[in-house]
């Protein structure tokens, strides 16, 4: 699956819309960390070794990382682009804020 899809709109707080080029693909990626995380969790309840555990634990929380990156740079690409355009310094401080927790 490529990279780049059809545009969708993304509503801000702010009421402005942008279009993120990869929406497709940040879903499709969620949908398979959350697929994974769910396997991960019939391990715990099946007894599994806790090594192997830790292991697919590392892999949702890489896949996780990943797509925070997708998100962000199509966030900087887009909202953030627009936001230095219109003046609006808020945006820009809500980036700095989310950024700060997405690396808590």
């Amino acid at each position: 699956m490529s990279e780049h899809t059809h545009e969708h709109p993304h509503d801000h707080a702010r009421g402005h819309t942008h279009s993120h080029e990869h929406t497709a693909a940040v879903s499709n990626r969620l949908g398979r960390a959350i697929g994974h995380l769910e396997a991960v969790r019939k391990m715990v309840e099946d007894g599994r070794d806790c090594s192997e555990v830790l292991i697919q634990l590392a892999a949702v929380r890489s896949a996780l990382a990943s797509t925070s990156r997708i998100i962000l740079k199509d966030h900087m690409e887009h909202c953030i682009v627009d936001a230095i355009e219109e003046h609006d310094q808020g945006a820009i401080e809500e980036l700095g804020r989310a950024i700060d927790r997405l690396l808590k």
